[in-house]
């Protein structure tokens, strides 16, 4: 009875775990976006991909998940440049993009 209880308590949490990373991601993708549309760049694969994750502790003493989201843009249509997407909680910290060749 015990055994089942803990077994259905790890996969509530792996839920939960899960579910607020895909939120989290679904919050970079449209950052992320909107920030490439603001650059007048184009996002690539229309996708972010996972690439870290770690504890960070905030001003206020919290505890919450950094998660670091790769992605890719093109100014030019030719070449492909490499941004990071930097998520606390489910709050966009930071994005950042390489240099990249603007075309007049």
């Amino acid at each position: 009875m015990l055994d089942d209880l803990i077994l259905i308590a790890l996969l509530l949490c792996a839920y939960l775990y899960w579910f607020n990373g895909q939120q989290a991601k679904e919050i970079a993708l449209k950052a992320v976006r909107a920030h490439c549309l603001n650059l007048d760049v184009q996002m690539l694969d229309e996708y972010v991909a996972l690439s870290g994750i770690r504890l960070k502790r905030e001003p206020t003493g919290k505890i919450r998940l950094r998660r670091t989201f790769l992605f890719e843009f093109s100014s030019t249509g030719n070449e492909r440049y490499n941004g990071v997407c930097i998520m606390v909680g489910k709050r966009v910290e930071s994005i950042q993009m390489e240099p990249y060749r603007i075309d007049d």
